[in-house]
This record gives structure tokens, C-alpha cells and sequence, in this order.
């Protein structure tokens, strides 16, 4: 599909998410050492948006974690606010949670409804507030979960989209693009 498709029924989108989801391109110093950047312009999001005529926001930066986004990113983005509220939010966040274990991945358990403010603080717990508090900002938003990507092995991307799976139960107009199931392999070849 080169028009956008039924993805043009979105006015608005915010994608929430790390270097996979901003853009992010490898350098090489004179020595030989990677450096990491994010071009927004060559991010998914923004083919997505140019293709279908829309408007998409990258809430994403290379190295995010939900945790990161909860504690300082999100208000430094401004996700929180009125100008930049989306119809839909694609959140595709759990790799540098997973890597760096900075926390637990935890499980639906760690998810308090009634006050998100008690959720714990897992992957998990983390990951559902950044949907509670959208929630409350634009309550009738769509929301797409992303799995982790088809061969990347080294991290528990099986536990992490059951995870996302209970996740789009729990909530309403939440959905589940599963890369695990329905992508190519995310491999050198790829």
C-alpha cells in the first residue's frame, strides 16, 4: 500500500518509542568509533506520514526505555500536552528496557486501573502509565502495541508480546501489531 491506506482514517499519530522507531543511523569516527543519531526524517513514522498525508509525532529517542519516558522524556516532549494529542499512538518500547535491565519486565499484575501513580515500577508498570495517562489526555485514542522484532533472540521477545498481548485485554482500543509473528526477520540480511 504507497497511499497510506486505511491508516489515513488517523489525522494524527504519536509514535512512542527508541531508535527503531526514530530514525536512528550509525556513524563512524576517525578512529573507527559508532556514534548514534537520530534523523527523524528517515524514521517509519515519518514515511508513514508522508505517504498517507497525515500528521505523526516522534515521541522517540535512541536508547528509550519506558522507564526513561516516564520519568523525564515524555514531559521534555511534550506528549503530555493538548497541541500534540494524537488519535493513535503506536508504542514500540521494550528492547533497551529488556538489554539494560533496568528494571524487571515485570506482569499484568503490576498494572493498578484505578491509580496508575501505584503501578510498579517494571517494564510493565512503567509501559501501562504511559497508556493511562494518555488515556486521560484523549480518552477515545487507539493504541498500538509493537512486539518486539522477528530475530532478536537474545532478549525474551515471546514473554514481552504475551505481556503486550494482556496488555491490549486490560485496555480498550488497544491492539497488537505483532512483529514476532508477521514480520520479515530482522537479521543482517534485512
Amino acid at each position: 500500500v504507497y497511499d497510506g491506506g486505511y491508516t489515513r482514517i488517523f489525522r494524527t499519530i504519536g509514535c512512542i518509542g527508541d531508535s527503531l522507531s526514530s530514525g536512528e543511523h550509525e556513524s563512524r569516527d576517525e578512529e573507527g568509533k559508532a556514534g548514534y543519531h537520530d534523523f527523524y526524517d528517515y524514521s517509519w513514522g515519518q514515511y508513514m506520514a508522508r505517504n498517507a498525508g497525515i500528521k505523526v509525532y516522534n515521541f522517540s529517542r535512541g536508547g528509550m526505555s519506558a522507564k526513561w519516558f516516564m520519568e523525564s522524556f515524555a514531559d521534555s516532549c511534550g506528549v503530555w500536552t493538548d497541541e500534540k494529542k494524537c488519535q493513535a499512538y503506536i508504542l514500540a518500547l521494550g528492547v533497551n528496557d529488556m538489554y539494560t535491565k533496568q528494571v524487571e519486565l515485570g506482569e499484568i499484575s503490576d498494572i493498578d486501573l484505578e491509580n496508575p501513580e501505584n503501578n510498579k515500577p517494571t517494564f510493565t508498570g512503567y509501559y501501562a502509565r504511559i497508556i493511562q495517562r494518555l488515556k486521560t489526555i484523549q480518552p477515545d485514542a487507539k493504541f498500538f502495541l509493537v512486539t518486539l522484532p522477528n530475530g532478536i533472540d537474545n532478549l525474551d521477545g515471546d514473554t514481552h508480546a504475551k505481556l503486550l498481548e494482556e496488555m491490549a485485554e486490560l485496555f480498550t482500543n488497544t491492539y497488537v501489531i505483532n512483529l514476532r509473528k508477521y514480520s520479515p526477520k530482522y537479521d543482517s540480511d534485512f
